[in-house]
């Protein structure tokens, strides 16, 4: 049975190739994002697995039911970038990762923050030109502040759990609350309290219509002046524009980001020899207490490691007629 590959890079190459020996799959892989431009380089495989940035619309799936493709395998959690229906619609089965090693994303989170706020990029680059002032370095304690979390997901969960470790107050939203994470002294709260009321938050949930563009210029407004923001979630839950606007004016004080809301044309690329066009992100990297990390957060080996084995556990189940072992891993 033949898998093509899109948007691939080395480090899946990698994995992929020694996790797929009990499988033996005919694997190939491609550097190009899915689109409705490269579909047709599918011949004559069963399944196409693909990745966060990939465009599986509706016009894409219908060419891949045409070519035979009975298995659309995603390599990650998210799922917004893929039309189900339309799936349904061809008969076409959706597969994802639910969750792989959700203490990746949320470690990932925390270096973020405490590069940020304890300005450790800016220290790393000024000694290696032997400055050794302190000037411009201040920074705050994390301990004994108010963390808010939007989403307590696994990846939320685990950040929690973090937090509470570095001596923090910790409130978060999400629509179903996480029993452990009560009794572990997690607070439950309404949406306008978290953010009226932390000094740094944390978004940790999907990116669907209800949470699309979640932070805008009311919700930030709602905000404390001087909060820290992060985003290892979807990059579509931030307006971007109204972001800027609360940099600019210092409500917003620091602002990390792991995603972006247009970071199918950037991230992944080694871009240092082109001019970028987006003047958005541009503008935002022009920022000194702006932290952005190119869509890293899960790259870890335990992660790269069941997403491996997960997709490919997926796909071979489910070519063979049975289904995946993990129900939250079928889509469609």
């Amino acid at each position: 049975m033949k898998i093509l590959f899109f948007s691939a890079k080395p480090y899946d190459k990698q994995f992929f190739d020694v996790h797929n020996r009990p499988h033996g799959f005919e694997i190939e892989y491609l550097e190009t994002h899915l689109g409705p431009h490269i579909v047709n380089a599918v011949d004559g495989q069963e399944a196409v697995c693909v990745f966060v940035n990939d465009k599986v619309n509706a016009e894409v799936i219908a060419v891949l039911a045409e070519k035979g493709v009975k298995v659309i395998a995603l390599r990650c959690a998210g799922f917004n970038n893929v039309d189900l229906e339309a799936a349904r619609l061809h008969g076409i089965r959706v597969c994802r990762v639910p969750e792989y090693s959700p203490e990746a994303v949320a470690e990932h989170t925390v270096a973020m923050l405490l590069t940020l706020i304890r300005k450790t990029h800016k220290a790393y680059n000024r000694v290696r030109e032997q400055n050794f002032s302190l000037n411009g370095l201040l920074g705050f304690n994390l301990h004994g502040k108010t963390i808010g979390v939007v989403g307590t997901g696994k990846i939320g969960g685990a950040f929690c759990r973090i937090m509470k470790g570095f001596g923090c107050k910790v409130i978060a939203y999400d629509l179903y609350p996480n029993n452990e994470l009560q009794q572990a002294g997690i607070e439950y709260k309404p949406l306008e309290e978290v953010l009226r009321s932390s000094d740094v938050i944390s978004l940790h949930c999907p990116l669907n219509p209800a949470t699309h563009y979640l932070i805008n210029e009311n919700t930030l407004a709602a905000m404390k002046p001087g909060v820290t923001l992060i985003n290892t979630s979807r990059g579509g839950l931030i307006n971007t524009a109204h972001a800027i606007e609360a940099l600019k004016s210092k409500h917003l004080a620091n602002l990390a980001i792991d995603v972006y809301e247009q970071e199918e044309k950037l991230f992944f690329k080694d871009l240092s020899e082109s001019i970028i066009e987006d003047d958005t992100i541009q503008r935002l990297m022009s920022f000194p207490n702006v932290l952005v990390t190119a869509h890293q957060a899960f790259f870890t080996e335990e992660a790269l490691t069941e997403i491996a084995q997960v997709t490919l556990q997926n796909i071979d189940r489910i070519l063979h007629g049975q289904e995946p072992e993990q129900a939250a891993a079928v889509l469609a």
